[in-house]
């Protein structure tokens, strides 16, 4: 089954494209996410895209979730997430009930979810949809995800995780997404607030063959941000740091990190946690003295997380669709360190939504790379990794 959402509201234009997909009909193999700034559209809007491939068993209800008013001391609970069908469905998502979550809606029943913890809750959050991941709220903040590789992993608390052992983190990237939208209406507000709770609580990432971090696009009415976290070693903290998007380029995340040189007197353009630097120090893996940038993506992600061009050939892919003038290489050495592509580009002509549709659907029909088939009458060459 394939479903696709769309949500464009002005002057945001928040483009949810969702994949719910499993057995020989899988029509979705990864998570390639897409920004856009509001200088570089045809209308003026901000726009994100994410493809959820979720390995055929995700949840894939599209919920809404009401505005709600809190006492004062409440706590909100946190549950672990499998990203696997079915999700939290209790009554704690909100003062109202939600009936797409009630009890026999596909769940097993509020009973089966029990909180790995709890952190204080504000007096009111925001309405707004979800499916896996938060995914847009009333004050039009949006959000895309893209499960990256990362060098250190962790396990979710009291929950063991094969190479982790019994985990003492809180957050993962799901819940992170959820009290974005629950919370907030500026992209530079919630990354820092996400971060932090990270950072505080632990964060622990989908493991196994997906990869141990994760990349978010985070997008306002007026900016877009790529963020990128971690767990730190001691599987109870969190490493991140974030981007902006220049507001006349666009980005794209494919299931790897993008942020390169952190610069640290530019708070207009990157937020990052003090971990990115201690970290790097403490391992001998970075010196402040030699006068260099950290390399966000050289430190911390560990590559492509399935083979060569996995990820890079999607970006390739989505370049030569907006902005073919640059020319860009198909082919490069490896990802972390000899940085084949640009953080963001200029594209050579402003985008729309159908523009970003048409990127998300590309088979990159015309080129060598082309898995389009045969029946299509477009060329085809075993698919983009040429196998």
């Amino acid at each position: 089954m394939r479903t696709l959402a769309f949500a464009t509201l002005r002057p945001i234009a928040q483009l949810v494209v969702l994949f719910a997909s499993s057995g020989p009909w899988s029509c979705c193999s990864a998570c390639t996410t897409i920004a856009v700034g509001k200088d570089a559209t045809s209308d003026g809007s901000v726009l994100s895209s994410h493809s959820n491939d979720g390995e055929g068993d995700t949840d894939p209800r599209l919920v809404l979730i009401p505005a709600s008013d809190w006492p004062v001391d409440a706590e909100r609970p946190v549950f672990f997430s499998s990203e696997s069908f079915p999700r939290y469905v209790g009554p704690d998502r909100a003062s109202a009930p939600v009936d797409a979550y009630a009890v026999g809606n596909g769940d097993n029943g509020p009973d089966a979810f029990e909180p790995i913890c709890h952190i204080p809750q504000v007096s009111h959050t925001y309405q707004y949809y979800e499916e896996t991941y938060g995914a847009i709220n009333e004050k039009q903040l949006g959000i895309s995800e893209s499960t990256c590789s990362g060098v250190f992993g962790a396990a979710p608390k009291g929950i063991a995780y094969p190479d982790y052992g019994i985990g003492r983190a809180c957050f993962s990237v799901d819940t992170l997404t959820q009290i974005a939208m629950e919370r907030h209406s500026k992209a530079k507000d919630a990354i820092i607030e996400i971060g932090s709770l990270a950072e505080q609580y632990g964060f622990y990432g989908a493991g196994l063959f997906e990869g141990t971090a994760e990349s978010l696009i985070i997008a306002d009415t007026e900016e877009v941000w790529i963020f990128h976290i971690l767990p730190d070693p001691t599987g109870a903290s969190a490493i991140w740091a974030a981007q902006r998007v220049p507001s006349d380029s666009f980005a794209v995340v494919p299931n790897v990190f993008i942020i390169r040189d952190i610069d640290p007197d530019d708070s207009a353009n990157f937020l990052y946690s003090k971990s990115v630097y201690s970290v790097a120090t403490e391992l001998g893996w970075w010196d402040a003295g030699k006068g260099k940038l950290l390399d966000f993506t050289a430190m911390y992600s560990d590559g492509e997380y399935s083979h060569q061009f996995y990820s890079g050939r999607r970006s390739w892919g989505v370049y030569k669709l907006f902005a073919p003038s640059l020319q860009l290489e198909a082919n490069y050495l490896e990802w972390r360190i000899s940085k084949p592509y640009p953080f963001t580009a200029k594209p050579d002509k402003k985008l729309s939504v159908a523009d970003v549709a048409n990127a998300m659907r590309s088979y990159y029909e015309g080129t060598e790379y082309s898995q389009a088939g045969e029946s299509s009458g477009l060329n085809a060459a075993g698919g983009p990794w040429r196998t």
